[in-house]
């Protein structure tokens, strides 16, 4: 009988598809490999489906260069960089929605019990205007800080990350790595632990996290 001899071939249509589908199995996966690009700088990496993704300190890649006008300021620019060696947790929001409406009071909650423990939550309020921005936060009494991008351009300091996402919330550990992202809208039960473990990780004189006590 003649051999089938497609699969074998690395230019066969078989082949190449074959190829695409492990690739693409493999990608679902997210890895050290596909949380952080070579210079170690945060790359997002399609997560095939999962809404919560968590990175070890070593698979961890680095934010920079995020920065907007203050909600609460236009003369005023909020820099990533402001909380130097602080958690930051990065939240994705817009007062047109529901589920940003849901979660903020859970955010104020990880806000006040963390923030002396050296966490600081950052909204980044996309999509929006204004006033109707700076309602949302005065009725629903929040405090932590937002920037104001309508046109979503800080977020491209997550290279790769989906701009429409919304809600979206990244913690980023003392080095201002991913340590998390959440793709949906988060509860404080479902946050608040695990931005108490990145906020009790150590850190060794060459500035590598190690996993704290907290779980």
């Amino acid at each position: 009988m003649r051999p089938n001899r497609r699969w074998g071939r690395p230019g066969g249509r078989a082949g190449a598809l074959l190829l695409a589908a492990l690739f693409a199995l493999l990608s679902g996966c997210a890895g050290s490999d596909d949380a952080v690009s070579d210079n170690g700088e945060f790359t997002f990496v399609s997560p095939g489906g999962k809404t919560r993704l968590f990175y070890s300190p070593g698979e961890r890649g680095r934010v920079t260069g995020l920065e907007g006008e203050a909600l609460a300021d236009a003369d005023r620019t909020l820099r990533l960089s402001d909380f130097r060696e602080e958690v930051v947790v990065l939240n994705v929001w817009g007062s047109w929605c529901p589920p940003c409406r849901a979660e903020a009071d859970d955010l104020q909650a990880v806000q006040d019990e963390l923030g002396d423990e050296g966490v600081q939550v950052l909204g980044i309020n996309v999509r929006d205007n204004r006033d109707a921005a700076q309602d949302f936060v005065h009725n629903l009494d929040v405090s932590y800080p937002s920037i104001f991008d309508p046109a979503g351009r800080s977020l491209l300091a997550l290279d790769g990350f989906p701009r429409s996402t919304t809600p979206a919330t990244l913690v980023l550990d003392r080095e201002h790595r991913v340590a998390a992202i959440y793709l949906s809208e988060i509860t404080e039960e479902g946050l608040l632990p695990k931005v108490r473990d990145v906020a009790d990780e150590t850190y060794g004189s060459d500035g590598s996290g190690e996993q704290g006590s907290g779980q």
